[in-house]
């Protein structure tokens, strides 16, 4: 819930630990986090996590000048390789999204301060980043900024310029205002600047970082990027020392608009990326027994891991109580279990009859009704459960032959069993 220390458990080496933040719930596996940039302003970000109890890793995401946090290509990115185990944050830059700060005061050495602030962040609360991820002059800085993240295994660049200064070209003419700045249209958006702004970019240089880079590289680049030529990747490429990669983007436009463009370039970096991350880590969770199910908590809110002895699923609750809504409520699956019994009892019966039932749906709901059918109730308001089961059946079915089948319906094991006197012995391990 709002306010409440989420715990995440992180894979790889002597690193796995739980941590704690204070966040709050978003869309899906996804937390909100604010921390300091270097001026003690806060900076908004986004934490993608993994659905299940265990993170490969963490990666940082820089997204591209001007854009945000919540870019089509830094949003689906994230999403994707949180998919595929690895924790992605992605934050806006000074002055930008809701990050604090004027963005017209900084300039390319604050955004490289601002991702060594989120590295630093990840590292005192979650983890530190092994992976290093920049689109467009996000990438450009993550290269400037590799060398203050030790702890960082891999660098990627999406569309990135091999220099700064590449960017200045963007900024057009300013209008000049009273206050000796400039008002200027940067990626369709209006932004007041100071006047030596473009300096801040054409001052700045990476190439004895791609150098000395000593972590491995991959560079993606579309060859029709009209925005940053091939040419800028061939420099970053060129100038990187082994180990190195490059792979094309072919006719992905610069901002990754297509889905499909954005999803190839999260499963390439992540299939890349596997060989430098930490190995997963081994479940630390006991087997479970054949017939038998394990719960562990795995937040944030209520989110639940279930085990059985071959597969795991989720539950949680709805958003409306404090839920993140990543799997079936407690009721859901009460209901799923007697649904899914039912129909499959069904299919049984009628393939041993050679019945033509070409079809099963099992409807169900739950409700709480007040308990008007008993005499000399102790409570008046005493109430019973109801479950309500509504059942379709398919086929070429005669009236004796449907009424038969629903006859058998009230036959299942879960049916049984929620309707005999049942007890519940509950101990600690």
């Amino acid at each position: 819930m709002v306010g409440e220390r989420v715990r995440i458990r992180y894979a790889g080496g002597s690193q796995s630990a739980f941590k704690y933040a204070t966040t709050e719930p978003i869309m899906g596996r996804s937390e909100r986090v604010e921390f300091p940039n270097a001026q003690g302003e806060q900076l908004a970000g986004a934490l993608a996590l993994p659905a299940g109890p265990n993170v490969r890793a963490v990666a940082l995401f820089a997204h591209c000048f001007t854009c945000g946090k919540n870019s089509l290509a830094a949003s689906r990115i994230s999403r994707a390789l949180s998919d595929l185990g690895i924790a992605v944050l992605r934050f806006d830059f000074t002055g930008l999204g809701n990050s604090q700060g004027d963005f017209g005061n900084t300039g390319f050495a604050a955004n490289v301060e601002d991702l060594v602030a989120a590295a630093d962040f990840l590292r005192d609360r979650y983890q530190a980043p092994a992976l290093l991820i920049g689109h467009s002059l996000g990438g450009t800085a993550v290269l400037k900024a590799a060398g203050a993240i030790a702890e960082a295994r891999a660098v990627v660049t999406i569309g990135s310029p091999a220099s700064p200064a590449h960017v200045v070209a963007q900024f057009g003419t300013g209008t000049a205002q009273p206050d000796d700045r400039l008002a200027l249209s940067l990626g369709g958006r209006e932004f007041s600047v100071r006047r030596d702004f473009a300096e801040g970019f054409a001052g700045q240089t990476v190439d004895a970082e791609i150098h000395n880079l000593r972590k491995a590289l991959l560079v993606l680049h579309a060859p029709l990027d009209a925005v940053v030529g091939i040419d800028q990747a061939s420099g970053i490429f060129g100038a990187a020392r082994h180990p190195k990669s490059f792979v094309s983007l072919d006719s992905a436009d610069h901002l990754l608009t297509n889905r499909q463009d954005a999803d190839y370039v999260a499963a390439t970096i992540a299939a890349w990326a596997h060989r430098y991350l930490p190995e997963p880590a081994q479940d630390s969770a006991p087997a479970v027994a054949r017939g038998a199910v394990a719960v562990r908590e795995l937040g944030p809110g209520f989110l639940t891991e279930v085990r059985s002895d071959d597969h795991r699923w989720l539950a949680d609750e709805p958003r409306s109580v404090g839920g993140s809504n990543e799997g079936p409520d407690p009721y859901e699956h009460l209901l799923a279990a007697l649904g899914t019994c039912t129909s499959m009892t069904l299919r049984m019966y009628a393939d041993r009859r050679k019945l033509p039932l070409t079809g099963i749906q099992v409807s169900l709901s739950h409700r709480r009704e007040h308990l008007t059918d008993c005499e000399n109730c102790e409570d008046a308001n005493k109430r019973i459960d109801v479950l309500q089961r509504t059942i379709t059946l398919e086929g070429d079915l005669d009236p004796a032959q449907r009424q038969r089948l629903l006859e058998i319906a009230d036959r299942c094991p879960v049916h049984r069993t929620l309707e005999n006197d049942m007890r519940i012995d509950t101990e600690l391990s």
